[in-house]
């Protein structure tokens, strides 16, 4: 009782809604900064909110927090003895405290408040921890008594921040908010399927104003913002060199649809289509990474934005960049279509996402990129973002006919789509590879030999890390090649070390015009895989690859020759590709022989007018994965109970997702201590069917990301990248 006498007695500025690790907010100060948050994302979204209504939802939101149980539970207030144990043991949602307070507002005001506030942490029933409102209803009979506990005492903080926000009240009898809870709990259990536009709006704010606190107010200041996108419209921009550019952008049919060669000036065509805030999806990490810095570079709005696993890393002297990077009303927000999922898994926030991508422009670049599950996820992220009032702007190199067909079906047809392509005659002058088939690897160090006789840089790409791996050792072990400047880059290296790389092939190897790298290192042989396939801007010499599935190897093809000037329209480079046998995992041995077969030999050109045909030849149908079960809306209706959300498992499920995380054995004690930033650092991203045949051999920890542990010589890392090691020996 000493205890809780204290907590009565405090101030209302000693009430905490973050605990101090946290910053120490006080409960007024982040009602304050989440209803200036409310307020303007209320007004902003295309969603049309009642502005008051969100505003009194944001003040209502957290005042549970001042449940003395809360505010022991954030002060580290621990029980110190059986009965307090007794007394405090009980689960405590400060959601659901909260709503005790709603007999404050217009019994009309009810259910639009308890849609903002009941479920803005946690899913109403099924939550994986059982703490949603029907969950403890189920399983905690004093569910009532325990979250009203005291209420004549603590609800005196809950008074006093309404009537700072000018409502009014007196004190709430006991059986008033008894009658209240209540009522929210007949409400969420008479609940239907559909989604929560009121659930997202509070989440969204509750999350910026949680992301940057005192910061609120100045953050605020720069979103919803509709890119400047001038750079893209300068008339010097156009240029005979690329074809797109004087194709006019002004069609009124809302979606687009661009097939066009690599260097034909996509991505200024695709962003000269867009009227409003801007979503731009690439596949691929090192694609966005690149793509953000040359949208930041030249559209002047302050709010650009790039979001995957690493990109907290991209930008780690930024932290305002890195607070904002999940957050809602960005300028232009540079993403995979994985973080988009949630809008068709029904994920936790997918309200939120769906809030912040209506009316907006999407970007779908590099479409073709997507197969089996991720295919079937693309498709239904379009129909979704048609119900949302989005304009659609789909790009690709090469796209299979009956996949092209499938998407103008999904857009609306002819009469809502754009299309444009490049004729026949535009298209033969981005003829520029000739195309050398191998019967099998063992000429490659011969053609080696007579690039670097010619100074020139040479990409060879293997189909797995670990053909790439020997074939570097072997490399560094041959006498010829001892003085050549040489990379290995793949996607098993830490992921700071990651996009150190990357910087380094760009800018060094590759060259970037600057005064220190001007025209890249001449000779250089650059080993990687599939990670250099698409939208990073390099241009080599001379490739030598695997076969992989045709459309993939077009876009391999684009990293040479890729600079388009008058001069090189017309000069060809060449290409050298290893016929497919043996073990072609993680292809099928039918795909990659049909496109072995569709390719020249002999040092043919390589005709780009003939492309469509061969990839059609490749993909005569749409193999598509069946995801519907884990879909969220089916049928013409939503599959999902209101203010609920899936597990996250279930995009995992869907998509065949299955990685896991490894770090090296000399990382391991500061793994331990550090924070996620820096636990993001040394993390190296593995496929769990790889780390699952010898798990049992490594140590896997159990904090932060549940990494395995692989007692690699940090030497060794450095040359090559992650071994599956142990002691000694490469299994």
């Amino acid at each position: 009782m000493e205890i809780l006498f204290v907590i009565n007695m405090l101030p209302l500025n000693e009430i905490l809604a973050k605990s101090i690790n946290y910053g120490g907010l006080t409960l007024l100060e982040h009602t304050q900064q989440v209803t200036e948050a409310i307020e303007l994302f209320a007004t902003k979204y295309s969603f049309n909110f009642n502005v008051n209504i969100a505003k009194r939802g944001a003040i209502l939101h957290d005042l549970g927090k001042a449940h003395p149980h809360f505010q022991r539970k954030i002060k580290n207030i621990n029980c110190g003895s059986i009965s307090e144990s007794r007394e405090w043991g009980f689960a405590h949602r400060h959601e659901i405290s909260s709503l005790a307070f709603l007999p404050c507002f217009p019994k009309e005001e009810w259910n639009d408040l308890i849609d903002l506030v009941v479920a803005h942490h946690k899913s109403i029933e099924n939550d994986p921890r059982k703490k949603g409102i029907i969950d403890l209803v189920e399983n905690d009979r004093k569910l009532i008594d325990n979250h009203l506990k005291d209420f004549e005492s603590w609800s005196k903080y809950g008074i006093e921040i309404l009537n700072t926000f000018n409502i009014q009240t007196k004190d709430i009898p006991y059986e008033h908010a008894r009658n209240a809870i209540e009522y929210v709990i007949e409400y969420c259990e008479s609940k239907k399927d559909g989604f929560s536009p009121l659930r997202g709006l509070l989440k969204s704010a509750d999350h910026f104003a949680s992301a940057f606190t005192h910061d609120t107010t100045k953050q605020l200041q720069h979103l919803f913002e509709i890119p400047d996108l001038s750079f893209y419209h300068d008339e010097k921009r156009k240029s005979s060199i690329y074809p797109l550019s004087q194709i006019e952008t002004e069609d009124q049919r809302e979606h687009t649809l661009v097939v066009a060669s690599t260097g034909a000036g996509k991505t200024d065509f695709l962003l000269r289509r867009c009227k409003g805030r801007v979503f731009y999806t690439l596949p691929y990490q090192a694609s966005i990474n690149s793509m953000w810095e040359r949208i930041k570079s030249v559209v002047p709005n302050k709010d650009i934005r790039l979001l995957h696993a690493t990109s907290k890393i991209v930008t780690k002297d930024k932290v305002d960049e890195q607070i904002l990077q999940p957050l809602a009303g960005s300028a232009v927000k540079i993403l995979t279509p994985h973080q988009l999922a949630a809008i068709i898994f029904g994920t936790s926030g997918f309200e939120s996402v769906m809030l912040d991508l209506q009316g907006t422009d999407v970007i779908l670049d590099e479409i073709h990129t997507y197969s089996d599950f991720s295919r079937s996820m693309v498709l239904e992220i379009v129909k979704t973002l048609i119900r949302l009032d989005c304009r659609i702007h789909i790009g690709t190199a090469t796209m299979p006919t009956v996949l092209y067909n499938e998407l103008l079906k999904i857009l609306g047809g002819k009469e809502r789509v754009f299309e444009v392509s490049l004729n026949n005659d535009v298209l033969d002058t981005f003829d520029r590879h000739r195309v050398d088939k191998l019967e099998d690897d063992s000429l490659i160090k011969n053609i080696l030999k007579d690039a670097f006789l010619n100074r020139e840089k040479v990409l060879v790409i293997f189909n797995t890390i670990n053909k790439a791996q020997d074939f570097f050792k072997e490399i560094e072990k041959d006498d010829d090649f001892t003085n050549i400047p040489k990379m290995l880059i793949h996607s098993r290296f830490r992921r700071g070390d990651r996009v150190e790389l990357e910087t380094k092939l760009k800018s060094e190897f590759n060259g970037d015009g600057s005064k220190k790298y001007g025209s890249g290192l001449m000779p250089c042989l650059v080993i990687s895989t599939q990670v250099v396939e698409v939208s990073l801007d390099i241009s080599f010499d001379r490739m030598i690859t695997q076969c992989a599935p045709l459309d993939g190897m077009i876009q391999r093809f684009g990293r040479v020759n890729r600079k388009r000037t008058k001069d090189t329209i017309g000069k060809y480079k060449p290409v050298h590709v290893i016929k497919p046998s043996g073990n072609v995992l993680p292809y099928k041995m039918a795909i990659l022989q049909t496109s072995f077969d569709q390719l020249p030999a002999n040092l043919e050109v390589l005709r780009e007018r003939s492309l469509q045909e061969k990839i059609d030849v490749v993909y005569p149908i749409l193999e598509s994965k069946e995801i519907d079960i884990h879909l969220i809306y089916k049928n013409d209706r939503y599959q999902i109970k209101e203010l609920t959300n899936n597990k996250k498992a279930v995009l995992v499920d869907a998509l065949e997702i299955e990685s896991a995380i490894c770090i090296l054995e000399a990382d391991r004690e500061n793994y331990i201590t550090s924070g996620w930033e820096d636990r993001l650092q040394m993390e190296i991203p593995i496929n769990y069917k790889t780390i699952s045949r010898h798990k049992s051999n490594y140590e896997q920890l159990e904090v932060g990301a549940f990494p395995f542990v692989v007692p690699q010589q940090v030497t060794e890392y450095y040359k090559y990248g992650l071994q599956l090691v142990e002691h000694d020996n490469i299994i």
